[in-house]
């Protein structure tokens, strides 16, 4: 059985008004190598950068004053919530029986790419979902959202049974020549890689399950898709770094956060690589 990815740290700094000037972190962000007119995968720990002014909305100002009027940024807005065949599904129904499951299951609301909130992405995540002019990709599981001119052309067409493949954002953003920030988390939580996964030889695949409501009528959907497994992104992300070529990988902080700066074609590129061989192949 596959799996949905891991999420970002959500234990968040709250939001205050005092705090570093979000020019202040934008500068920083400038300093890190994010430039104008940059397409920017975000994964972010706010209690890890420290408090900025405004909190999360002063620091998604900051990275659109780093990234310009041209500049796109991109954000996972996944929802574990909605399906039984999540980690996060497993862990809210262990030790109960099963009327108290059943009802668990009964009050999951549909995945509504309008409304639906990604409350286990990370304060970060849902500013910019939420944000004015945001769009958000149509997957029940595993959608993206992006605040920016390219925004439409990098969310569009994400088929719902395809999670992180090549009909999904991330294979968008590898086109688009994006930029991976780590903003003060770790390679653990590198979506990317998952693209990597869809690129192996015969991928292991695995079965899903989620919520959704097609005109309006709610309904379980059972889909195939490659088994997502970020176990060995740490090591992944290591071997990445320990190999990558010259602007590939930029480190640095960011306020009080170690941050890394990546691009996302070569961290998808070796991540296909080296996890070719790792991986059981597919059986058939």
């Amino acid at each position: 059985m596959g799996r949905i990815p891991a999420v970002d740290d959500v234990r968040e700094a709250p939001d205050r008004t005092a705090g570093a000037d979000p020019s202040g972190t934008a500068g920083a962000l400038s300093g890190l190598g994010v430039r104008p007119g940059d397409v920017l995968l975000v994964h972010a720990s706010l209690r890890s950068l420290g408090p900025v002014a405004g909190g999360a909305r002063g620091v998604l100002a900051a990275l659109r004053r780093a990234v310009g009027p041209e500049g796109t940024v991109v954000v996972p807005a996944f929802t574990p919530e909605n399906s039984d065949t999540s980690p996060h599904y497993r862990a809210r129904v262990r030790g109960l029986d099963a009327a108290a499951v059943e009802a668990v299951r009964a009050a999951m609301d549909p995945y509504d790419p309008a409304l639906t909130p990604a409350p286990s992405m990370g304060v970060l995540a849902e500013t910019v979902r939420t944000a004015p002019g945001a769009g958000r990709s149509a997957h029940p599981q595993t959608s993206f959202a992006a605040l920016g001119p390219r925004a439409h052309r990098l969310l569009a067409g994400h088929r719902p049974d395809c999670h992180l493949g090549e009909d999904s954002p991330l294979a968008r953003l590898y086109e688009a020549d994006a930029k991976i920030l780590l903003l003060g988390t770790g390679y653990g939580t590198c979506t990317a890689f998952h693209l990597g996964e869809y690129r192996v030889p015969d991928p292991p695949r695995g079965n899903y399950r989620c919520v959704v409501a097609p005109h309006g009528v709610r309904r379980w959907w059972e889909y195939e898709d490659v088994a997502l497994d970020d176990g060995d992104f740490p090591a992944l992300g290591a071997a990445f770094e320990e190999a990558a070529g010259t602007g590939e990988v930029a480190t640095g902080r960011v306020g009080a956060a170690e941050c890394r700066l990546l691009r996302l074609r070569a961290a998808v590129d070796f991540a296909a690589l080296w996890l070719t061989g790792r991986r059981p192949r597919c059986d058939g």
